[in-house]
């Protein structure tokens, strides 16, 4: 998928993604403030996480209960100093897991990444218009 959208576009995105992917672990990447978390928060919601949705810039990973009793891993790598703080945490476990994964600034594990995933490229077109692109 390769698409322009904008704000109101974002539940219709989230709801492509979740039917279209056919692996759980999802990379997103784009500069800061393109709206990752954002769409992160919609994808969350359409899967029914009942836990309150917010980016893990300090802690890594926020773990969020769903309505049909399964988990979703939301990474933020952001702050990151070296690959061992996310080997300390244990991302092995969480990407070997057949839960949802979505990794913010997945650049920053780059040796640490699964090779089956979901890579999803988002940028800034113009104000208020954003582009995604679904490798």
């Amino acid at each position: 998928m390769n698409k322009n959208y904008t704000l109101e576009d974002l539940p219709h995105i989230a709801s492509e993604i979740i039917s279209s992917v056919t692996n759980k672990k999802l990379l997103f990447y784009g500069q800061m403030g393109v709206g990752k978390t954002t769409l992160i928060k919609e994808i969350c919601n359409q899967l029914g996480v009942l836990d309150s949705i917010s980016s893990p810039t300090f802690s890594l990973v926020n773990e969020y209960n769903t309505s049909n009793k399964s988990k979703v891993f939301h990474f933020d790598f952001y702050r990151i100093e070296n690959e061992e703080e996310a080997l300390d945490i244990g991302i092995e476990e969480y990407f070997d897991s057949s839960n949802w994964c979505f990794v913010e600034w997945p650049e920053n594990i780059e040796n640490l990444l699964p090779l089956d995933v979901v890579q999803i490229h988002l940028s800034i077109l113009d104000v208020g218009q954003r582009t995604i692109q679904i490798k």
